[in-house]
């Protein structure tokens, strides 16, 4: 293997020089400079996000174990932004929670090491490399869900995902071991034109959906997320919420495509009924929340029922329509989750109620938070309802017109539970309303950074064309 070779894992190879890093300064930085380990971790990690926008060529190593081409590399790029967003917003809670713990390096280095496995798993071409990477993603989160130790919910969170993640790993495996015994293979592509026992495969391919099923939080494997949403701290719960989720869809709609398209009929019914029971209990259970973090996690139980709708094309328009609506996703999830997140670290409330008269005592907070739930309502201008639109079309261009009608009712049900945290900080009034909050540096720079993708990409029309332009590679 030529060093030309080795650089198709550019991203990889430098997120683990970072890691390296960070270990080293760990132990050579002394206790009374440990605040700059933050600042380092930052500075590191913008690196990364920068030179994964830098053009990179397209292969496959390891015997095709490992496949690189423009569509994977675009989304680790905007999984970097996401993470990088998170971080920013992460800053004061770092100093605050962890630097007096001295936990400040072992935060960075799980969340980049989660990041690691997401990206092997974007860049699987058989299934020992998409499990490789599904298991460095998923430990060391479960650990970051555990991560505020003086907090029993947070431990709680901690062992319901471990237990439940286990569980879902199992049944993926078993999956994995029908798949490999029916066709004698376990990479992607010679797995699609081996499939000789239908009914194994296909409860193969039930199992391993089951197993995927539970990252992305889909009816009915999504009982784990509210309560490690509400437990685990806010920034891992917003990680949860768009990177992993993100990175899950992504390997679901290379698995449908390229893997089971002999089953594409029978996957189609799976994907139907999993839609409707998704986008209905996610968007019913939202309804009756209070507390803002369990609120979020149902939103995004919905949201993934949306996504289904493209996974029912079939073709290029399903993945540009994927791609895009993730992008959107993932800027509108955190900028909610980091209005939350403020609140919470400086107001110690995470209720909806309290959030009465925010917008006496905290304008931008306000607006910010209001453009986030309209974008994820999928209102006009705001990006989300350019996203959303294309996960429609993706399923009536398929002739699925009953389907689009349920999604539009659930976009209904949903615009009634989102315009209620905005209609509590604009509408009422309270006597104590959440003080005045002024946010730190990074927190602003990440709001600003949001706030102008949520308005410009659903306008602008470079960024889809682009998209498109990467979306026949299935």
């Amino acid at each position: 293997m030529d060093m030309q070779n080795l650089l198709l894992m550019r991203d990889e190879i430098v997120l683990t020089a970072i890691l390296l890093l960070m270990l080293v300064a760990e132990i050579i930085i002394p206790q009374k400079h440990k605040k700059s380990l933050v600042h380092f971790g930052l500075i590191l990690f913008l690196i990364y996000t920068i030179q994964s926008f830098f053009p990179q060529n397209t292969g496959e190593l390891f015997g095709g174990s490992y496949k690189t081409y423009a569509l994977a590399h675009f989304f680790k790029a905007v999984l970097a932004v996401g993470v990088m967003t998170i971080l920013l917003q992460s800053v004061e809670w770092i100093e605050q929670k962890l630097l007096p713990y001295d936990f400040t390096a072992e935060f960075f280095i799980l969340i980049f090491s989660s990041l690691l496995g997401l990206n092997f798993m974007i860049s699987a071409g058989d299934f020992l490399m998409f499990y490789l990477g599904l298991e460095l993603s998923t430990m060391p989160i479960i650990a970051l869900s555990a991560f505020d130790f003086y907090n029993h919910r947070s431990v709680e969170a901690g062992i319901k995902y471990v237990m439940l993640a286990s569980v879902s790993s199992a049944i993926l495996l078993f999956g994995v071991s029908l798949i490999y015994a029916t066709t004698g293979s376990i990479y992607f592509e010679a797995i699609s034109g081996a499939m000789h026992l239908p009914l194994l495969e296909i409860i193969g391919l039930i199992m391993i959906f089951i197993g995927i099923g539970f990252k992305i939080s889909l009816v009915p494997f999504h009982f784990w997320a509210a309560d490690v949403y509400e437990g685990a701290p806010t920034v891992i719960s917003n990680y949860l919420s768009v990177i992993s989720k993100g990175a899950a869809v992504y390997v679901l709609m290379t698995l449908l495509f390229v893997t089971f398209t002999a089953f594409q009929k029978e996957w189609d019914y799976i994907m139907y009924g999993i839609a409707i029971l998704t986008m209905f209990i996610g968007n019913l259970f939202a309804l009756r929340q209070k507390n803002m973090k369990r609120f979020l996690a149902f939103s995004s139980v919905a949201q993934a029922g949306f996504i289904l709708l493209a996974l029912l094309s079939h073709d290029e328009l399903g993945v540009k329509a994927i791609i895009f609506f993730l992008l959107i996703y993932i800027f509108s999830n955190v900028a909610a989750f980091g209005v939350v997140h403020l609140i919470s670290l400086k107001a110690g409330t995470e209720n909806m109620d309290d959030y009465n008269g925010l917008y006496q005592t905290n304008p931008r907070l306000s607006l910010i938070l209001m453009i986030a739930l309209f974008s994820l309502a999928g209102i006009p201008p705001v990006a989300g309802f350019f996203a959303k639109f294309f996960l429609y079309s993706a399923a009536a261009s398929k002739g699925y017109y009953l389907l689009v009608f349920i999604a539009v009712v659930n976009v209904t049900i949903s615009l009634y539970y989102y315009l209620l945290p905005v209609r509590a900080a604009f509408l009422r009034k309270s006597e104590n309303p959440i003080p005045s909050i002024k946010s730190d540096f990074y927190s602003k720079i990440s709001f600003i950074f949001i706030m102008v993708g949520l308005l410009v990409l659903g306008l602008y029309s470079g960024v889809l064309e682009y998209i498109s332009q990467m979306s026949n590679i299935f």
